[in-house]
């Protein structure tokens, strides 16, 4: 999952993104209400964290903007715990959940997880395959009951080649889904990590598409 947090906050930012990244997620953070309104329109993140006192523009014209523009993509605001009428305007602006101020971050991932699965259309929290199964919350593989330990990026991986199953996905989105704008990364990596779990999951399992990028057939072989 690739979130884009909008945050002004240094120490609430700094934990939700160390936070989500143990979890497997991958965060760009932006701290300036002015900055989001050039990024937004252009975003393609699966999820936004949005604070709503942000400087420069805040975080509810940020939202009536993104829900104006036509775009569909989940919203999650933060607000401070007193803060109901915020809340209330912040849903009534477009906002998809909220979570209000402090929070567990084990609850924000859970949050975050259920927006994208409700965002695909999915019911089940699982990802299924065949005899493979992965949980997206604890970023664990198994096959016919096997655990198959994975990396953090090696399960993101995973994880978006499933949600995407029948589909050729780019290299340039895993690129993005993998790395946020603060991350390096070589040209690679991507081949370096289906390398890997082709050994660990099964040469059979991911397919490529020359050229373009990889995936997994709809129905299992």
């Amino acid at each position: 999952m690739h979130v884009l947090l909008i945050e002004d906050d240094a120490l609430v930012g700094e934990g939700i993104q160390v936070g989500l990244r143990l979890q497997g997620v991958t965060v760009d953070w932006i701290r300036d209400g002015q900055q989001a309104a050039k990024a937004l329109p252009q975003s393609d993140h699966d999820v936004v964290i949005l604070d709503l006192a942000l400087p420069n523009r805040s975080g509810l014209d940020l939202l009536r903007d993104l829900r104006g523009a036509g775009r569909s993509t989940p919203v999650l605001i933060l607000t401070a715990f007193d803060a109901v009428e915020d809340r209330v305007m912040g849903l009534d602006a477009g906002a998809d959940d909220y979570l209000a101020k402090p929070f567990d971050l084990q609850e924000l991932g859970a949050r975050l997880r259920a927006l994208a699965r409700r965002s695909q259309g999915r019911a089940s929290a699982l990802l299924r395959h065949g005899e493979l199964e992965f949980d997206p919350a604890t970023l664990e593989a198994s096959i016919d009951g096997r655990v198959v330990e994975l990396p953090r990026r090696e399960a993101a991986l995973l994880q978006l080649l499933l949600e995407n199953r029948g589909q050729v996905v780019s290299l340039e989105r895993i690129h993005d889904q993998l790395y946020g704008w603060d991350e390096g990364v070589e040209s690679n990596a991507p081949a370096v990590h289906i390398h890997n779990l082709r050994r660990k999951l099964g040469k059979g399992l991911i397919e490529t598409v020359r050229g373009v990028g990889y995936r997994i057939a709809r129905e299992p072989s």
